[in-house]
């Protein structure tokens, strides 16, 4: 079963060829009505796209307004509006009760955001993955690319400075833990 979703509202003969296409499209089509758009089955759909002739001032809309349209220019358009809404749910972590996007490298919490460096976002992202405390040697390694046994603060230096960062927009004063085994996020 795919899981892209093509709704199609209250327009017969589009749903009608846009169904016969529907495998080679890779699609699930479904035709809706008004009263199904607020149905909490729509709101439950992960990806979704709706075509309608109106505007309905609603997330993930197609609005054909011109018509005629070629076939191929509106299933160029539905491919297209897929992959963005892929990309962009692909962009965005969630790291704790925080959410990064990484495409804006900006970090969320209660309508609150704060830009990131990429190098900050690797670090994060690299020590939530990890289930145990990691070392500095590791996160040299790892994050940094240093490879070499020079002694270095540079990681040091990057979680206090993110830390202080964290600590002015979002008052998280326990984001990033530090251990006698090395560093965690909480």
């Amino acid at each position: 079963m795919n899981n892209r979703n093509l709704l199609i509202f209250e327009l017969n003969n589009l749903y009608q060829i846009l169904l016969e296409l529907s495998e080679y499209l890779k699609l699930n089509v479904i035709k809706i009505s008004k009263n199904e758009i607020i149905d909490s089955k729509i709101k439950n759909l992960t990806s979704y796209l709706i075509i309608t002739e109106e505007d309905l001032k609603i997330k993930n809309q197609i609005f054909l307004n011109k018509r005629p349209v070629k076939i191929s220019k509106l299933i160029e358009l539905i491919n297209i509006k897929f992959l963005k809404m892929e990309f962009s749910q692909k962009s965005e972590i969630v790291v704790g009760s925080y959410k990064i996007d990484l495409n804006s490298r900006y970090i969320y919490k209660n309508n609150l955001n704060l830009k990131l460096t990429e190098k900050e976002i690797k670090f994060i992202i690299y020590l939530s993955k990890n289930d145990k405390p990691t070392t500095v040697k590791e996160l040299q390694s790892k994050v940094w690319g240093y490879q070499s046994q020079l002694e270095t603060h540079t990681v040091e230096t990057h979680i206090y400075r993110l830390r202080k960062k964290l600590m002015k927009i979002f008052n998280d004063q326990n984001f990033i833990i530090s251990t006698s085994l090395g560093y965690e996020i909480k």
